[in-house]
């Protein structure tokens, strides 16, 4: 007889999930040349994952996300200071 074991949904998975939609839109606002809601969009999704990162323990997602959202900062800072 065969045992089947579930895996079990990571904590906080509603939160997982609106930081990929939130990305989504973000996405499709840079395809519309949203300049700069789409930044504003992906900073917001970025700072999302960080969050998510650091409830779910992985370095990974916190180091990646946070870089991203300091490239943004950098971006935007460069572009409206110039």
């Amino acid at each position: 007889m065969e045992k089947h074991t579930e895996i079990a949904p990571k904590p906080h998975q509603w939160l997982a999930w609106c930081a990929t939609a939130s990305l989504i839109v973000s996405s499709i606002m840079a395809s519309l040349n949203w300049y700069p809601w789409d930044i504003m969009g992906f900073m917001l999704s970025n700072l999302l994952w960080v969050a998510v990162g650091v409830l779910w323990r992985e370095k990974s997602l916190v180091v990646m996300n946070t870089a991203l959202t300091a490239i943004y900062i950098v971006g935007l800072v460069f572009t409206y200071l110039k």
